[in-house]
């Protein structure tokens, strides 16, 4: 009898690749003082603190998963204020 001998497979590593945030802090440093980026770096804050909320909330913190869901809406209006003040930049 012949027997079939099947092939093993050895899976892959996929690695993704670092995705890079930058540091609002340091951006406030390094970029003088311009008429509507001061909404762009409390846009850059409100995101920094959302990001310290992500772990405790996946661990079932009810605080933290309100101090996202505002962190979430101050976000969203500061988006909009921000695209705001680049379409006012822009026709200008």
């Amino acid at each position: 009898m012949d027997e079939e001998q099947g092939s093993v497979e050895v899976p892959t590593k996929v690695t993704e690749p670092v995705l890079s945030v930058p540091n609002p802090r340091a951006l406030q440093q390094t970029i003088p003082t311009v008429p509507g980026q001061s909404k762009y770096i409390q846009l850059l804050n409100v995101i920094e603190e959302l990001g310290h909320e992500v772990r405790p909330t996946y661990a079932g913190s009810r605080t933290s998963t309100e101090k996202m869901k505002r962190g979430i809406v101050h976000a969203r209006i500061l988006v909009r204020e921000c695209l705001v003040e680049t379409e006012k930049s822009a026709r200008q």
